[in-house]
């Protein structure tokens, strides 16, 4: 039935793409039902003729995403990762990588003027890039879904506002805890959300960019410390699109919010491992929809 419905796919008019995604989307299915004991053999594996096309990536920012097939954590994991930062310089960013999907080149250049706390939005419309000859330099986004707005939930607006009086007072040299009008304090317009942390002897400057190899490097050690073994910085982003994919939020929605082609992301998608509560939805959902067709 399988390969007639592949022979089938190759005489229509559907592209080439569509068709193996047609693929991608039934071989994890099946895969999963066998996995769960709802059938007893993956007839996948007896296909003849497998749909295929070069489905490489665009650009090296879509390659990110297809490249990322760390596992998964638990709500519970993900908010003890972020808690574990909270102590070092990068927790906001960190914080604002789970809640977003956002690349940490994007996330390190934003500036104030990106976001608005009436709407609770995020706008990407840069992002850093680390050269040889020119050192560390913003530049704008390779594609047209690079450029996007983030929508942001209470919490994550509350993060960054926290973090903005946090520099407000260091523009104003007021000291924690003193009770001052931190409106009155103007940050400068070109300022980062999250500036450079300032070495011994320099003075803070407030648009100064983070050195992205060195903040990765930094969060690597940070997560092994406190038990995530070779968590990467990058492997948050692949987490929150696999928890927005399991929480059935459609692909091309999931695609937009992070900037990447629906495409790439559903293949690197079906790599990561599935959460518990997840597959058992799917399986029942399977149970529910072939129930109809498949009694004896």
């Amino acid at each position: 039935m399988i390969d007639r419905l592949y022979a089938d796919l190759a005489r229509s008019e559907i592209a080439p793409r569509t068709a193996h995604l047609i693929h991608v989307v039934f071989g994890a299915c099946l895969a999963t039902a066998h996995r769960k004991g709802e059938i007893a053999n993956n007839p996948m594996a007896k296909v003849e003729q497998v749909p295929s096309v070069n489905l490489q990536p665009e650009n090296a920012e879509e390659a990110e995403v297809d490249s990322t097939i760390g596992e998964g954590l638990s709500e519970t994991e993900l908010s003890s990762l972020v808690d574990g930062f909270k102590s070092t310089s990068s927790h906001a960013i960190v914080a604002l990588a789970a809640a977003t999907g956002a690349r940490r080149n994007e996330l390190l250049a934003l500036r104030w003027t990106d976001l608005d706390v009436e709407k609770k939005t995020l706008r990407i419309e840069r992002a850093l890039e680390q050269t040889k000859k020119f050192g560390i330099r913003v530049k704008s986004p390779k594609t047209k879904r690079g450029f996007r707005t983030i929508d942001l939930d209470q919490s994550a607006v509350d993060l960054l506002l926290k973090e903005k009086a946090r520099l407000q007072r260091i523009m104003a040299g007021v000291p924690d805890g003193a009770d001052v009008d931190l409106s009155l304090v103007k940050l400068p317009a070109n300022a980062l959300i999250f500036p450079a942390t300032p070495e011994a002897g320099e003075d803070f400057d407030f648009a100064k960019w983070r050195n992205p190899i060195n903040f990765s490097h930094a969060f690597g050690r940070r997560a092994e410390e406190i038990g995530f073994g070779k968590t990467r910085f990058h492997d948050l982003r692949g987490i929150h699109a696999t928890a927005l994919l399991d929480a059935g939020i459609p692909v091309h929605t999931v695609a937009q919010r992070i900037g990447d082609d629906p495409a790439i992301l559903l293949r690197a998608y079906t790599k990561r491992k599935r959460s518990t509560k997840a597959d058992e939805e799917l399986a029942s959902a399977l149970a529910s929809f072939s129930g109809g067709f498949l009694k004896p």
